[in-house]
């Protein structure tokens, strides 16, 4: 390696520790609840809802008068973010994190696959809705300009 890419890998090696440095001192100094939302992706009203449902316990330690937030909190507003995004409801959710990582695998399990056959049954809904659609935009565009509209025919005699 000659001397000019050395310099470069040793500064892009710098730079890379330093924030990943500064992220693990920003994530383990104790946080507000606008630095835990932020941090999380969500708002702080979002985290006052979620502490009044009991998915989130409001913290006992304070800094002056403001309650503050560790990485435990945080990896649990990140949990609950994934869970959404893999469409568990919020009560579905509080029974998951209710569950222990040991014990608890056959009942994750369960649920993960209840849901998979939900979302699956949601996909044959829409694969309905859409080929209803299709052959109504079918007819609609093989019937003849004076008849009225399949479409609308349609929807007005449901």
């Amino acid at each position: 390696m000659d001397r000019k890419s050395a310099q470069e890998f040793d500064r892009t090696a710098t730079t890379k520790t330093a924030a990943k440095t500064a992220t693990q001192t920003t994530r383990s100094a104790p946080l507000t609840i606008g630095a835990l939302a932020k941090a999380a992706g969500v708002g702080v009203e979002t985290i006052r809802y979620y502490q009044r449902r009991g998915l989130l316990r409001e913290p006992q330690q304070t800094r002056g008068a403001y309650r503050v937030y560790g990485e435990a909190e945080l990896a649990r507003l990140t949990a609950i973010r994934r869970a959404q995004q893999l469409g568990f409801s919020l009560d579905e959710i509080d029974g998951l994190l209710a569950l222990n990582e040991e014990r608890d695998r056959d009942r994750a399990r369960d649920a993960a696959q209840a849901k998979i056959e939900l979302i699956e049954s949601r996909i044959r809904q829409l694969q309905d809705m859409r080929d209803a659609l299709a052959e109504l935009v079918h007819c609609c565009e093989h019937t003849d300009s004076p008849a009225p509209c399949p479409i609308l025919r349609a929807l007005s005699s449901a």
